[in-house]
């Protein structure tokens, strides 16, 4: 989920891919940000470039 985040994609289009409601992808992406201690989605972007 954080990769696809990193590839710039919008929660509708993150739940499009996974084939998931658009709501469960928010919350997902929420919970990536709260167990990381990030309050945007270019600083998981960030985290996600430096992993690889």
């Amino acid at each position: 989920m954080a990769e696809l985040v990193a590839e710039g994609l919008a929660n509708q289009q993150i739940a499009d891919r996974l084939v998931i409601a658009r709501r469960t992808a928010e919350g997902h992406v929420e919970r990536i940000l709260g167990k990381l201690g990030f309050s945007n989605r270019s600083q998981i972007a960030a985290w996600v470039t430096a992993q690889r």
